[in-house]
């Protein structure tokens, strides 16, 4: 017999689903446009080499990396990496949430595209019922959280395998003979991070606060 706590979760769930799917039914252009329109002024960055870093899990963020690689892998990861991997797309490398929808939506096997879409809309801030602009996941205290004793990341990021749990999720911290000791070298075994995420959160928050106050400037609303 399942718990009832998960059975209401599943409920939930099929909830989401259905809100998802009544969005794209009444506002079909939700695939190409933001929900909230104001959201179509952001300042997205044209980064080609932070894209395909990302699609192919060469972040330098450990939990990140494994999401996508398993991803690739095997069209699959667990709703708690997606937000954390889509938030790292659209808001540390301030990348268009489309080019993220679109990748998922060819990768996942479970792709749905109401639900991918009013997903990706939900990181971005520019969904019906999406998460806060300021909130941007942290790819390392996530890590921390989610992954404390390392077993997902070990498994898909085999090359920082040997570090201990301490410095698994931010491998750039580790002390050289900690490094030495895994027998790894940030640059060329594994990436470094290929951004600084305090310096990304608040560059996207920046531009955030920009595009919600502009709202309030649109004689439209």
């Amino acid at each position: 017999q399942v718990p009832q706590a998960e059975a209401d979760k599943f409920v939930a769930e099929l909830g989401w689903r259905d809100f998802s799917a009544h969005l794209l039914h009444h506002f079909p252009q939700i695939t190409d446009t933001a929900f909230r329109p104001e959201y179509d002024r952001m300042p997205w960055r044209d980064d080609e080499a932070g894209f395909k870093a990302w699609c192919g899990g060469r972040t330098g963020y450990p939990i990140v990396d494994a999401g996508m690689r398993q991803l690739w892998t095997t069209g699959w990861m667990h709703n708690r990496v997606r937000m954390i991997v889509a938030s790292f797309l659209v808001k540390d490398l301030l990348i268009d949430w489309r080019r993220g929808e679109a990748w998922f939506r060819d990768t996942l096997v479970d792709a749905d595209l109401a639900s991918n879409v009013q997903n990706w809309q939900w990181v971005a801030a520019s969904g019906a019922d999406a998460a806060p602009y300021f909130r941007v996941f942290n790819p390392v205290t996530q890590g921390t959280k989610f992954d404390a004793k390392g077993q997902y990341v070990r498994r898909w990021v085999p090359e920082i395998a040997a570090l201990p749990d301490k410095w698994l999720h931010a491998p750039w911290t580790a002390p050289s003979e900690i490094l030495r000791g895994a027998g790894l070298r940030l640059g060329h075994d594994y990436p470094r991070p290929i951004l600084d995420h305090s310096q990304a959160r608040d560059r996207a928050l920046e531009a955030l606060r920009a595009v919600t106050a502009s709202r309030h400037d649109d004689p439209g609303h």
